[in-house]
């Protein structure tokens, strides 16, 4: 209770709202500069059960911008040492990690238990395989992503238009557009995760959707924020796969 109790004193936030957190199951996809500090934030916050799905080692150029490791930590799997980080935060939740890419064996069965999935992963092939099987599957997903100075961040829940609808698979398929190719300011992928972290807290604790079928654009060097509104794609291969399973 007193771990959480700025919370709970929050007008609009009390017992109720705290003990779905304490009920939820999240995967993160990436522990990179999104996925270190969201993860984070909803330790803190309390989400009880964190699942971490990652493939890579720590580089030195990692220490720049994803706050969870260090110097020592160089050489180590991301997963491990971040899992290891929000044990220690907070012990009071389950933390399960996995060293592994998130793809077509094991997406499904790893999806399927969670109540949200937050994607804050660096290639385009892994969002589609994401937002594919949160489809099939009706889990909600909130997809953050960052580069240079700007970020964008949607939800897709339920029947609303999704990933494969605003970005058509075969228009965006350019892998070299990564923080590794293109760069990346240091605050800029924690800006984005922290908004991130924040919409799931609204999902999970009040069921408050603020983004969906809708993109917040973020700009890091105007300051400027836009939302946008968009539409389903009736030639979406992803939500007519959705539509095929529920008839």
């Amino acid at each position: 209770m007193h771990l959480y109790s700025r919370q709970i004193l929050l007008d609009g936030w009390d017992l109720d709202a705290q003990e779905k957190l304490k009920l939820a199951n999240v995967l993160i996809v990436g522990c990179g500069g999104i996925g270190c500090t969201t993860a984070e934030l909803l330790a803190r916050a309390g989400v009880g059960k964190i699942t971490l799905i990652d493939p890579d080692h720590i580089e030195i150029s990692n220490l720049q911008r994803q706050i969870a490791f260090t110097q020592t930590d160089i050489g180590f799997y991301k997963a491990d040492i971040l899992a290891k980080r929000l044990a220690e935060i907070n012990p009071h939740i389950r933390v399960e990690h996995h060293v592994a890419k998130l793809d077509a064996s094991n997406a499904m069965t790893l999806i399927s238990s969670q109540d949200l999935v937050l994607d804050g992963c660096d290639n385009f092939s892994t969002r589609y395989l994401v937002n594919q099987m949160c489809r099939q599957q009706n889990i909600a997903l909130i997809s953050a992503s960052a580069i240079g100075f700007q970020g964008q961040l949607f939800m897709v829940e339920g029947d609303s238009a999704c990933y494969n609808c605003l970005f058509p698979k075969e228009q965006h398929a350019n892998e070299s557009l990564r923080c590794a190719d293109s760069g990346v300011l240091s605050t800029t992928p924690n800006v984005m995760a922290s908004l991130q972290a924040h919409h799931a807290l609204l999902y999970l604790g009040l069921n408050r959707m603020p983004l969906l079928q809708k993109l917040m654009l973020w700009d890091g060097l105007s300051m400027k924020q836009r939302i946008l509104a968009f539409d389903k794609d009736l030639n979406c291969p992803d939500c007519q796969a959705r539509s095929s399973l529920n008839t």
